[in-house]
């Protein structure tokens, strides 16, 4: 059996502007396990759909072994019938792997996903030895885990980077560093020959006519040159603090119709300044919760009252506030050319510009963007709203690393009260103060800390559980065996091995 299963050459796509694929080429074989890294936009999805079969390049070569059979789940999954995102999103995972197929990819395969849901994904890409896997994901603890090679897309160009991912990003560091030094020492060079050329030629000699030659290809590097989009720089403002108790819960009970207990009897207050995470798994109502501490959804019992003052602001993880026949800058200013930021008016393209829109991504209808831009102009939406309580529902989904780590930033300033549900492990442990835990038979756990204080606190209750009743367990009757052993001498002499097969 072959390994080698795909390969693309000099492939590249463009869709009006810049090529999003510019002569592009990769090779797949199997065993490989790959991350395909880049910021939102870049074109990420386009090259995971033009590996599956999905679109079609402008031009370049595409190679498939014969029968190449490819399983592909995308980051924009249906739900099914009854069934929540996660509990839907697992249904197609498990498709695709049951399918056996020689290249599987995944884009943002955790979205949604129960941290045990991702846990189990992780130690079934692992096990995959026969096949090979590509995928997108701004997950950070799970592309540490199974990516054990990197293909970073940037400004069109794929390069592939033979190390995992916390190695990749030390060299990409660097590498953005001596091309920042190598564009600044063009940049003075082609200051420097454009004074001279301004001053005049006076003489037609040929080491005048070499110079005018090489500015020129030097004006064309310039021209041709596709510099980095800048980094994102949202902010989130405040609103005045409020009385120190934001939320009063008292024995909150809720369950759907026909249903088991969402929440039973759960009775809690939540602190000014606290950033309280929500967990549990696939359908166990976290979003429910959400819902119900918030006023969208009336308990069957119980109350939550908020305190004094409380102005809050809620971002959905379905994104619908936004509205999809409407442009980017519609759906943040409607018809106005202003937002109020901060108390200070700016204008619209300038804040969008903020979350990496550039003008002609502001007129463009929202059903166009990637699923990382909607995900950045939802929070964009957000961030007009002074609040001092801000629920976000899966604020991660669909985020670049690199924004989702200036969210992180935002967060940890923020000077008020923080509600969140993220299977992000990794962001959960950076963000959060506490943690709820909805334990699936209606019970609501408290934990401080993080998601791993969370595992740890869990791991060492259940020890502690089992420690008492492994001593109370009824014990086994000890047989009172006795060998007479013969001295060495008399004893027949053995080889042993080392090797585990031998005997057998």
């Amino acid at each position: 059996m072959s390994d080698f299963l795909l390969s693309l050459k000099d492939v590249s796509l463009a869709f009006g502007g810049p090529p999003v694929l510019d002569r592009v080429s990769l090779s797949v074989s199997r065993g490989l396990r790959a991350a395909l890294t880049g910021r939102n936009g870049e074109g990420k999805s386009t090259l995971m759909k033009v590996i599956a079969g999905m679109r079609e390049p402008d031009t370049g070569e595409i190679v498939r072994a014969p029968g190449l059979k490819v399983a592909y789940v995308g980051q924009d999954v249906s739900a099914l019938a009854g069934k929540s995102g996660g509990q839907s999103r697992k249904a197609r995972l498990e498709e695709a792997l049951l399918s056996q197929p020689d290249l599987l990819l995944l884009d943002e395969p955790t979205n949604h996903l129960d941290t045990e849901t991702i846990d189990w994904l992780e130690a079934m890409l692992k096990r995959m030895r026969d096949s090979a896997v590509l995928l997108v994901t701004h997950d950070r603890r799970f592309l540490r885990r199974v990516a054990t090679s990197i293909f970073d897309l940037d400004r069109g160009e794929l390069a592939g980077w033979p190390c995992d991912y916390t190695t990749f990003v030390k060299r990409k560091a660097d590498l953005l560093a001596d091309e920042a030094v190598y564009w600044e020492r063009k940049s003075k060079k082609l200051r420097e020959e454009e004074a001279w050329i301004r001053r005049g030629v006076k003489a037609r000699t040929t080491r005048n006519e070499g110079r005018v030659a090489a500015l020129k290809k030097l004006r064309a590097e310039f021209a041709a040159r596709r510099s980095r989009v800048g980094t994102a720089t949202m902010r989130l403002d405040t609103a005045a603090p409020g009385g120190e108790r934001v939320l009063k819960i008292e024995n909150l009970s809720f369950a759907y119709p026909g249903g088991r207990p969402i929440v039973s009897g759960f009775t809690a207050d939540v602190l000014r300044g606290e950033r309280i995470g929500i967990l549990g798994r696939n359908g166990a109502g976290k979003t429910t919760l959400l819902n119900l501490l918030t006023g969208r959804l009336a308990p069957d019992s119980g109350a939550v009252t908020l305190g004094t003052g409380v102005e809050m602001a809620f971002l959905d993880q379905l994104r619908g506030e936004l509205k999809d026949d409407l442009t980017v800058g519609e759906n943040i200013a409607s018809d106005r050319d202003e937002v109020v930021v901060g108390g200070v008016r700016k204008h619209v393209y300038s804040y969008l510009a903020d979350f990496l829109f550039p003008p002609e991504r502001v007129r463009t209808p929202v059903k166009a963007l990637s699923g990382g831009e909607r995900a950045r102009l939802m929070l964009a939406k957000l961030f007009l709203r002074p609040a001092n309580l801000l629920v976000m529902d899966e604020p991660t989904n669909d985020l670049d690393i690199e924004t989702l780590e200036l969210l992180e930033e935002q967060l940890l300033a923020y000077r008020g009260t923080l509600l969140l549900v993220s299977h992000d492990r990794e962001f959960l442990d950076n963000v959060v103060t506490s943690t709820f835990v909805l334990e699936g038979d209606g019970s609501v756990k408290c934990y401080p800390g993080g998601y791993s204080d969370y595992e740890t606190q869990k791991a060492a209750a259940a020890k502690s559980a089992a420690a008492p009743a492994a001593a109370n367990a009824p014990r086994k009757k000890q047989l009172d065996i006795r060998v007479r052993v013969k001295p060495l001498a008399e004893a027949k002499k053995k080889e042993f091995s080392c090797n585990p097969f031998a005997g057998l």
